[in-house]
């Protein structure tokens, strides 16, 4: 099972704007009618539950959304470029390494915007007035956003199956489900979680069985850093315990071990409900598996039950489908974590979407003899919408800049008119008016 992958995302750039003027027989001056260009289009994550695993990235990792159109004459706007939507399976989250932004995608049809289209280029019609009235430019569609981002797929479980390797887990699920995990007596049978579906009178719960976790996992040792994500979501955990390990290791040992790389993974872990399944017991005899049932009950007190299972006779198996059944709630919209059970089709009492505003903000500094250095996202964004090779574009960009503060800013540092300015790399003279 393919449970991560690391996918490089583009979004579409807007379209430029069209200079143009209306040229036709009998109108004359007919004035500018360049349209705008078009927006670029998004690149958009959708929950798809036909998706079980995130295979399909191992072929393909760079997806790119389409441009907007350009603009044209007689105020023709350019089409906006279309969504890219990309696929991925519930329970994937994906991490945004641009800005850090985390999207857990559960809910079937959930979508995500992770990377918005450059905006489409004004035309020129845009920039006439009274005391303008031919303008002679337009502007440049900009580029859309860019990132990587991590996807991590956490399976969609009620209950999971952890425990030491060759602690019994898949045969236990094997039993309990009608799944058929490899079942082997070396360590590390199991390489991947394994999903099995417990059927009851009324109910349907889905168990893990989670790879064979080591001292260390919760660091990487073993195969448990792996996939010890997948349990993150499940809302009971079944301790899988080998009454007699066959290495002659201690039991309890054994028990604080897996406890404890669970709650250094994630101490949300440490207070799930549990059951402590106490395995292979047709190994040992009636009088020891009641001693060992009575000790651990004693050790693990009343809210955990102590169940003695054995795969290959039946035993405690149906004690432990009905412990389940108990303890995962029947109400997952508000049971499930991370809203894995959230109502779809719920109706928001208010809905807003916050999102952050442009960094407005600009740094001026001297960098030489009569040359200066202007940084600023949203000022190398105004100048890359501009032709400065173009004079009545240049004459517009630095009336833009005096009222922005920029002309200020440039004059407190010993700023002339004719100074040599660079901004986002492009060095050009400005003489404001």
């Amino acid at each position: 099972m393919q449970d991560r992958a690391r996918i490089h995302v583009e979004a579409g750039g807007g379209g430029d704007g069209c200079l143009s003027f209306r040229r036709e027989a009998h109108v004359p001056k007919g004035g500018p009618n360049g349209g705008d260009g078009g927006r670029g289009g998004d690149v958009v994550l959708v929950c798809d539950d036909s998706l079980r695993d995130l295979e399909s990235f191992r072929r393909r990792s760079h997806f790119k959304a389409r441009r907007g159109g350009h603009g044209e004459g007689s105020l023709r706007h350019g089409k906006d470029g279309e969504t890219l939507e990309i696929h991925v399976p519930p329970g994937t989250e994906a991490r945004v390494e641009a800005d850090g932004t985390v999207h857990d995608l559960v809910r079937p049809g959930q979508r995500a915007v992770v990377a918005r289209g450059g905006p489409g280029g004004r035309g020129n019609k845009r920039f006439a007035g009274p005391t303008h009235q031919t303008p002679r430019f337009a502007e440049k569609g900009l580029a859309g956003g860019e990132t990587w981002i991590t996807l991590q797929l956490k399976l969609l479980a009620d209950a999971g199956l952890v425990g030491l390797p060759n602690a019994g887990k898949s045969s236990l699920l094997g039993r309990l489900t009608r799944a058929h995990p490899k079942v082997a007596d070396y360590p590390f049978t199991t390489l991947e979680p394994a999903l099995g579906t417990l059927e009851t009178d009324d109910r349907q719960l889905v168990i893990a069985d989670i790879p064979g976790l080591i001292e260390g996992a919760s660091a990487g040792a073993g195969l448990g850093h792996d996939f010890l994500a997948h349990i993150e979501r499940t809302r009971v955990l079944v301790h899988v315990l080998d009454l007699t390990p066959l290495d002659g290791s201690d039991p309890e040992a054994n028990y604080a071990t897996v406890e404890r790389e669970l709650e250094l993974h994630n101490p949300r872990l440490s207070v799930l409900p549990r059951v402590l399944a106490l395995s292979k017991a047709d190994l040992v005899d009636e009088v020891a598996r009641e001693t060992a049932r009575v000790a651990w009950a004693e050790r693990l007190g009343p809210d955990t039950p102590v169940v003695v299972t054995s795969s290959a006779t039946g035993l405690g198996l149906a004690q432990i489908g009905g412990e389940l059944t108990r303890l995962v709630p029947e109400e997952t919209a508000e049971a499930a974590p991370d809203g894995a059970g959230a109502p779809v089709g719920g109706e928001l009492a208010e809905h807003r979407v916050f999102r952050p505003a442009a960094d407005r903000s600009y740094r001026v500094v001297k960098v030489g003899d009569r040359a200066y250095r202007v940084t600023g996202k949203g000022i190398e964004r105004l100048v890359a919408r501009y032709d400065l090779d173009n004079d009545d574009a240049l004459a517009y960009l630095e009336r833009r800049l005096r009222g922005i503060g920029v002309i200020r800013a440039l004059e407190a540092e010993g700023f002339e008119p004719g100074d040599e300015v660079e901004i986002a790399g492009i060095a050009f003279d400005l003489d404001p008016e």
